[in-house]
């Protein structure tokens, strides 16, 4: 019963799951843009020391705290190779992570299967990127029977739905690899109880799926989580490392599973996404309720954002983003900020407690479990997009010279 039982389950329960929406799976916003003139010096830079290094292992110190790093140079594509020479890699579901990391393990050589539901959407969209059904295609129960790793990259909700069937067919010799640690950190809701007889371990891009695939083919990588959540070989870690190297990260940093799915719910609620998103809207109203237009309430508010200043720090830090703006305009930032830390610091902690209580997963899993879950994800896509401060910027990005027919 078992050889069916996952891809009956995917397909009774969880259809609209592993074929997320493409709004959700192609989704990418490369922010990317020049410092201004005027800058003649850096800030500091944020490693205070040089990196100590053994083979595949650096200890750097951040800001006075010492941390171990694995980076891609220890994991030359040979090496990777010679691994996992006798290896099969099972990648269950083609969503966001599976599309990225499945086209990145497949150009680095490795003998890569796909497993989804049989003729369903990400079935059609494997096929579209050249995975051949009856060669590197299959569907999940057969994926997960010639593998020797299972990288489960299904939703968190499909995980859990079809969990019964998948856990007979983790036998002892499988290693089961994870992108986020919300499953088995969760059990209780979830019920995804690992087998106690393999390796489990987890590999979390800081990114999306095409950031993974974008940033690989630039000869780059994503910065990713790594972590050991069962260790029954003694080799869990150097397995999920060069993993990790396979999929298109150029540095892994050590967490747990604990940590890193407390850490990835929270960020996306808070400056991520959420809380990004509830700044932008507020600001936009407040200036649009005291008569500014679209257009100016729209640029002051975003575009000067995510075009000029937000670039700025990624580039070389928020210090250096001020020093490259006007004094009038720093000096207010730095007064302001502290109000909005002292305000929104209450607000942040009551978001950790819902993340780590397992109030957020709980919802995450009774929402996306719902039978007209793409239906709902889609109407309420919809309200954002018909938001007045996103229909200006439209008509603010259709302007910018790369936009120009």
């Amino acid at each position: 019963m078992a050889a069916r039982g996952a891809s009956r389950a995917l397909r009774n329960s969880v259809k609209q799951l592993t074929a997320a929406p493409v709004v959700q799976r192609r989704t990418f916003v490369a922010a990317v843009g020049a410092a201004r003139a005027g800058i003649t010096a850096a800030p500091k830079a944020a490693v205070s020391t040089p990196f100590q290094q053994t083979r595949g292992v650096k200890t750097i110190d951040f800001a006075g705290t010492k941390e171990t790093v694995f980076e891609r140079e220890d994991w030359p594509r040979e090496r990777l190779l010679e691994y996992f020479k006798d290896d099969t890699l099972a990648l269950i579901g083609y969503g966001s992570q599976g599309h990225g990391q499945g086209l990145n393990l497949r150009d680095n050589g490795l003998n890569v299967i796909i497993g989804v539901r049989k003729n369903g959407a990400s079935w059609k969209e494997a096929e579209q990127d050249g995975w051949i059904p009856g060669k590197n295609l299959f569907e999940i129960d057969e994926a997960i029977s010639k593998s020797t790793i299972v990288m489960n990259l299904l939703s968190d909700a499909a995980q859990s739905e079809t969990w019964p069937a998948i856990k007979p067919q983790l036998t002892k010799g499988k290693t089961l690899y994870f992108s986020h640690g919300f499953s088995p950190v969760f059990k209780d809701l979830t019920k995804v109880d690992v087998p106690t007889d393999i390796d489990v371990i987890l590999v979390a891009p800081k990114g999306s799926g095409r950031t993974v695939r974008t940033l690989f083919r630039e000869g780059r990588g994503i910065n990713s989580s790594v972590a050991v959540y069962q260790d029954v070989t003694g080799k869990a870690e150097e397995k999920a490392v060069a993993l990790g190297v396979a999929v298109g990260s150029g540095y892994l940093y050590k967490t747990t599973f604990e940590k890193e799915v407390y850490s990835d719910l929270y960020g996306e609620r808070g400056c991520l996404m959420g809380g990004i998103h509830g700044m932008f809207l507020a600001q936009y109203e407040v200036l649009r309720e005291r008569g500014h237009s679209p257009s100016e309430a729209f640029n002051e508010t975003v575009e000067e954002a995510t075009q000029s200043l937000y670039p700025l720090i990624g580039q070389n830090g928020m210090d250096y983003m001020y020093a490259a703006c006007s004094t009038t305009a720093r000096r207010g930032a730095i007064d302001w900020s502290k109000r909005f830390k002292d305000t929104l610091k209450p607000v942040f902690n009551d978001l950790y407690d819902a993340v780590r209580d397992g109030t957020e997963t709980k919802r995450s899993l009774e929402y996306n479990s719902r039978p007209d879950y793409r239906e709902a994800y889609q109407k309420e896509m919809d309200e954002i997009a018909g938001l007045e401060i996103w229909r200006a910027g439209k008509a603010v990005r259709s302007l910018r010279p790369e936009n120009q027919k």
